[in-house]
């Protein structure tokens, strides 16, 4: 296992259980101690982790994983979720995409639709996202609009009251929104308020909106509001999602498709 391959493992572990021990590390990916060790510390000085003696914790009380340590954790489900989102978008379209992992994927998807190939322009992106820009402007046939901001290093995403100022300015067909979370009563969340401020402006110029969320998003909450389940037309996740769940999100007016 590579470096970077076993610092994303790591990390991953840690959110989910909030503190590891070394041997127990160690177990779990098959590796020294010795090797975890120098893991953590090198993790430590990059302020990802705690050290504390015989292991680590996550850093700070609310914990994000950046964007670049995330994109193992439910690939295989994010990967349907994202050719299922782009075959629900038509060409000519101005598309709003919001940062994250299952985004990037719909943005993936949008690139390789054969009947996306041409145009003048095929699809309109409309994104706050640094890395999904950076993957579709070598699409001639898409036009790309990037909107300013401060760049999170957390999730490449620009935030801030100069992307409001290009989201105010602009009407788009369909929002994708990527969340941390959604719940039927609470709606969508995100760790970050920036981050929610823009999402919601987004979703607020968009004439329907697509909720993109892997199972373990559903049933739960965020620090930060994003919109109310009303403002979502179609929710798109994967199968794992019980069918209560599904349920109570289809008693709520949304469309539910489960890949």
């Amino acid at each position: 296992m590579s470096r970077d391959a076993r610092w994303k493992a790591l990390l991953e572990l840690l959110v989910e259980r909030g503190r590891l021990d070394v041997e127990e590390a160690a177990a779990e990916l098959a590796v020294s101690s010795a090797t975890i060790r120098r893991d953590f510390d090198q993790l430590a000085e990059q302020q990802m982790l705690v050290r504390t003696r015989g292991g680590a914790v996550v850093h700070g009380v609310s914990y994000e994983l950046p964007l670049r340590y995330k994109t193992a954790r439910h690939a295989s489900e994010k990967q349907r979720i994202g050719k299922a989102v782009a075959s629900l978008v038509t060409p000519g379209e101005a598309v709003g995409l919001t940062g994250g992992t299952t985004t990037t994927e719909v943005a993936r998807a949008l690139a390789v639709r054969g009947d996306l190939s041409s145009g003048s322009p095929a699809l309109t992106v409309v994104t706050n996202a640094l890395n999904i820009a950076n993957e579709l402007a070598v699409r001639p046939q898409f036009k790309i609009v990037l909107t300013g901001g401060v760049a999170r290093p957390q999730s490449y995403e620009l935030v801030g009251p100069l992307a409001d100022g290009v989201l105010s300015q602009i009407t788009i067909d369909v929002a994708v929104l990527g969340v941390v979370a959604f719940d039927v009563t609470h709606g969508t969340s995100a760790h970050d308020e920036a981050e929610a401020a823009i999402n919601r402006l987004l979703c607020e110029r968009a004439e329907r909106v697509i909720v993109a969320a892997d199972s373990s998003k559903l049933g739960q909450r965020a620090f930060a509001r994003i919109c109310a389940t009303a403002s979502v037309d179609t929710l798109v996740t994967d199968t794992a999602a019980g069918p209560d769940t599904v349920r109570q999100f289809e008693e709520a007016g949304l469309r539910v498709v489960a890949v």
